[in-house]
């Protein structure tokens, strides 16, 4: 079978069988035919790991816009979309190379950003809450941080979506996985004030209120897209003074980080923020690094107390 039909398959059977998001799909689309654009639509058969090793000596050496070469976490997305293509292609008995011969680059994971208690009060006392763009802003930073939610998640929220009485809803995830999320008191009341201040009829929970295409043809608000929250908080960060780079990513890694800090066990925390695997939520685990060192102060300085006092 040809690698273009074969790609065109394997896609269509990720958005009929297997469910996934179209953004997914056209991630896939794209890491895969990257390949095609390297080794021409050939047989799948011919995909072997001598060209495996060549396509990602090219993908090494393939820049960007902003970079002269694509960072190794890009290039493993490449890699895993092709594991998933050569394990479909299993799945139909089309001869191909296994997938587990293909081996992932190593990584070094990046260290987890996060902000202190004071620096997210700076950050929150920022926006003008006497005006409606205010009042928006300010809910869009507590429930972040309250939640945990991904801001792909936070834009893709309706007005009816959260239940500000009980303080808890629905979302649904990475790989169409629902997870229940919780808010607390104070995100509850800035979104309920945001809210009592909006007078469209506009479905999204968050709106844009600039831009020339900011209302639809029925009039309503567009609903605020991931990139602009992106600039809002890294705005609002900055004029707080805060001199990190602060997505919000950072507010979500701000959340687990105050979970754990507090007492919070890491298979609850998983459950939070709707990681299918805990190795991912064991990247927080600097935050143990206090109390190891309390323990190292109390155990280790008795220890050699008692041994001098001998």
């Amino acid at each position: 079978m040809k690698f273009q039909r074969a790609k065109t398959d394997f896609l269509e059977y990720m958005e009929i069988e297997q469910n996934r998001s179209q953004k997914t799909i056209a991630n896939y689309d794209h890491y895969l035919t990257r390949l095609l654009d390297f080794a021409g639509d050939i047989n799948v058969s011919e995909i072997d790991v001598e060209l495996v090793r060549k396509w990602r000596l090219w993908l090494n050496r393939l820049g960007t816009n902003t970079s002269d070469e694509l960072q190794k976490t890009t290039q493993n997305y490449h890699l895993i979309a092709l594991r998933g293509f050569l394990k479909y292609c299993a799945k139909r008995d089309v001869s191909a190379l296994p997938a587990d011969k293909i081996e992932l680059a190593r990584t070094v994971r990046k260290q987890v950003t996060f902000l202190s208690e004071e620096e997210l009060e700076r950050m929150f006392d920022v926006p003008d809450t006497s005006t409606l763009v205010g009042k928006r802003d300010r809910a869009i930073l507590e429930l972040l941080f309250s939640s945990g939610l991904r801001v792909s998640e936070l834009v893709g929220l309706d007005r009816d979506h959260i239940n500000l009485k009980r303080r808890e809803f629905m979302v649904r995830g990475k790989g169409q996985k629902d997870r229940p999320i919780f808010i607390s008191p104070e995100a509850a009341l800035r979104i309920e004030q945001y809210l009592q201040e909006r007078k469209d009829t506009a479905r999204p929970l968050f709106v844009r209120y600039s831009g020339t295409k900011k209302v639809d043809l029925t009039g309503n608000f567009h609903r605020l897209t991931a990139r602009s929250v992106q600039r809002l908080v890294a705005r609002y960060a900055l004029l707080a003074g805060i001199t990190k780079h602060v997505s919000p990513h950072t507010l979500r890694h701000s959340f687990a980080t105050d979970l754990l800090m507090n007492g919070a066990d890491l298979r609850s925390v998983q459950a939070m923020l709707g990681h299918s695997n805990i190795s991912t939520t064991q990247i927080y685990t600097h935050v143990t690094d206090p109390h190891l060192k309390a323990t190292h102060e109390k155990f280790h300085n008795a220890t050699h107390k008692e041994s001098s006092a001998n």
